[in-house]
């Protein structure tokens, strides 16, 4: 997962919303989101290569994410996979800053992992950033601290506070931040990357042949209880290639 933009607890409708792109080698083997029949509780997409996820909700009532942190001093294969950091919390019963507080960070690489329940939500990077509460407000994450001012989060998270301000979330509009394919100049931490490359990490949405966003997710969690998840496909094109979409 390579973007995630939120919004906790700032309308009036939603106690949490998300949109995130998920950017991966198109050549990784992944399965399409749904009901896990080992963990039955939890509705993700799949990482076949590690078994893990990059997000998921939980019957329950528990929401997390994470993303992985650029850079070069540590490969996955030297290290424990990230998506278990998922799919642990979405299963336990810890509270979200009690979770990140216990965690260990020094058995995984670089990440970043937001987590969620009903009553508070959390944030810990093992990159320098202690775990902390989130008070109620509109955030962006990517590959690096959360807030970082990456050209993709700064400009996707002013579209979703904008859309808040003017009552007009839907899945149409939050969608539509996702599929934003235009790119900037080259962020931090991109030095061992072509130029072509390195350029095209700046979208929020990625079209590479090799790398890109694979998959874009929406949850929208009601103040009721309910929770809409949706999750859009993509080809190493940047083309539709199907949809899955739930409420519980």
């Amino acid at each position: 997962m390579c973007l995630v933009v939120f919004a906790w607890n700032t309308h009036r409708d939603y106690r949490l919303i998300v949109a995130a792109n998920r950017d991966e080698l198109h050549r990784r083997p992944t399965q399409r989101a749904g009901w896990w029949p080992d963990q039955t509780d939890t509705l993700a997409g799949r990482d076949l290569q590690a078994g893990g996820t990059w997000l998921a909700v939980g019957r329950t009532g528990r929401f997390a994410t994470v993303t992985n942190y650029r850079e070069q001093s540590l490969t996955a294969e030297d290290c424990r996979s990230r998506g278990e950091l998922v799919t642990q919390f979405v299963n336990g019963k810890q509270d979200p800053l009690r979770y990140c507080r216990d965690l260990d960070g020094t058995k995984y690489a670089g990440f970043s992992l937001l987590a969620a329940n009903e009553d508070s939500m959390a944030y810990v990077s093992n990159r320098g950033d202690p775990p902390v509460e989130l008070e109620a407000g509109i955030y962006a994450l990517s590959n690096a601290s959360l807030d970082a001012p990456w050209s993709k989060t700064t400009r996707s998270r002013k579209k979703l506070q904008a859309l808040i301000q003017a009552d007009s979330v839907s899945e149409s509009t939050m969608m539509a931040i996702l599929m934003d394919r235009e790119t900037a100049d080259e962020d931090a931490n991109t030095e061992h990357l072509s130029a072509d490359v390195a350029r095209a990490l700046t979208a929020p949405f990625i079209v590479n042949e090799d790398f890109g966003t694979r998959s874009s997710t929406l949850l929208f969690w009601h103040i009721s209880g309910e929770i809409e998840f949706i999750e859009q496909r993509f080809d190493a094109g940047g083309r539709d290639i199907g949809q899955s979409r739930f409420s519980f």
